[in-house]
């Protein structure tokens, strides 16, 4: 067996692997890794031989993060909508006038594109810094052709230092020019943006609400990304129930996000496309929303993932794990539940099989963390301690490889 990397000794490893009982915990384990795959993993004492060596002694070992919903390529500020919001304001209500979405839109469309470049770079390092290797990135500040196919190109995994997923949203809300055509934007957005966007994107995805698209217009926005290729996925039943969640389902969505409003019927057609929810509790806590249904996605076996939603407005959140005990604390998982929630769940949300956990034949994306000082070398401390240093060791495998 040909080995370039050993990473041995780990205290405690968490494999996550689907074929393992639970978490798949090895204590004082090793992982071998060839060609940007993992080609062995066991004890550290058969640990088969190799000059190249990462020491994990001490640590606590997890496959790559996976974020599986951001909006990482934006400019310009909403700290001041942050503050309106604070005194009172509605989310829902700043969009209606114009501000939210828009205001980011207007900031998006003036930047350059290296500049739009830069900023993803800044915060994606920041991420990879906390272990995350893989994240979902959407398009949605442009609202028209040229700004739209500028985010998702600044998006390209290549020279950001991990992995990406891009996620083509131009139907994010309406921009001020359609304001008063909103059927003009709909066809603009299926007949001139998703053609020269869909080869730079994997995903389609559309926020269908109060303030956005409504149902039938999402549905054609959806049907038509599927159309070019792209799979499907919403923003659903985050301010109001709309009906979105059983539609995308229907399509065949891959995931759905946010949740907070959606009913039984949503949640069954869920279950019976495979479909994984995405919670935002950053969004939530930002919104003073309520939580969404966990116990009866845990009752209808929809798998459950967990993002940052990484947005300039409501969610400004930059760390996985954050997002991760905030949905202890807020939403009802368990720890279990949180860390499947940033790996292999959130890895099934992007339609990626070979990440989010750790066996032979996965991408060789691993994370190493020490525990909190005086802390037992277990997943829980990571969870339970907010605002850690970021992990000792990350292992990104090279996009071309795959």
């Amino acid at each position: 067996m040909e080995v370039t990397t050993l990473v041995h000794n780990i205290r405690r490893l968490y494999t996550l692997n689907p074929k393992s009982e639970g978490l798949g915990i090895i204590e004082h384990a090793s992982v071998a890794i060839h060609a940007g795959h993992i080609c062995w993993v066991g004890s550290a004492k058969n640990a088969p031989d190799c000059s190249n060596v990462v020491d994990g002694t001490g640590l606590i070992g997890l496959p790559g993060l996976v974020d599986p919903h951001t909006h990482s390529v934006w400019a310009g500020s909403r700290s001041d909508e942050f503050a309106q919001r604070l005194a009172g304001a509605n989310y829902a209500d700043i969009l209606e006038a114009g501000g939210g979405i828009l205001s980011t839109v207007s900031a998006t469309r003036a930047a350059e594109p290296a500049a739009l470049r830069a900023h993803a770079q800044n915060r994606l390092q920041h991420m990879r810094s906390r272990g995350v290797t893989t994240v979902e990135i959407k398009s949605g500040y442009g609202l028209n052709t040229e700004t739209e196919l500028a985010m998702l190109k600044a998006a390209d995994p290549k020279g950001l230092g991990l992995n990406t997923v891009r996620t083509f949203l131009g139907a994010h809300t309406v921009p001020n020019e359609y304001r008063q055509n909103r059927s003009a934007y709909v066809d603009h957005v299926i007949n001139e943006q998703l053609p020269l966007c869909a080869p730079h994107a994997d995903f389609v995805d559309v926020y269908c609400d109060r303030g956005a698209f409504d149902l039938d217009e999402a549905i054609a926005i959806l049907s038509a990304g599927k159309e070019q290729g792209l799979k499907v996925r919403a923003h659903a039943e985050q301010v109001t129930h709309t009906g979105i969640a059983k539609a995308a389902a229907e399509l065949g969505a891959t995931a759905l996000d946010h949740l907070e409003h959606i009913d039984d019927a949503g949640i069954a057609a869920m279950a019976d496309a495979g479909t994984v929810a995405v919670l935002l509790p950053g969004a939530q806590l930002y919104l003073k929303d309520k939580p969404p249904p966990v116990d009866a996605f845990r009752e209808a076996g929809v798998p459950i993932a967990i993002g940052t939603d990484l947005n300039p407005g409501s969610s400004p959140v930059h760390d996985l794990w954050t997002a991760a005990t905030l949905s202890t604390l807020i939403q009802g998982l368990t720890m279990e539940e949180a860390l499947l929630g940033i790996t292999r769940n959130a890895a099934l949300a992007l339609g990626l099989s070979n990440v989010g956990w750790i066996g032979v034949g996965a991408r060789a994306d691993m994370a190493l963390f020490s525990p909190p000082p005086g802390e037992p070398a277990i997943m829980e401390s990571l969870i339970q301690h907010m605002g850690l240093p970021g992990a000792d060791v990350v292992l990104v495998s090279d996009p071309s490889d795959q």
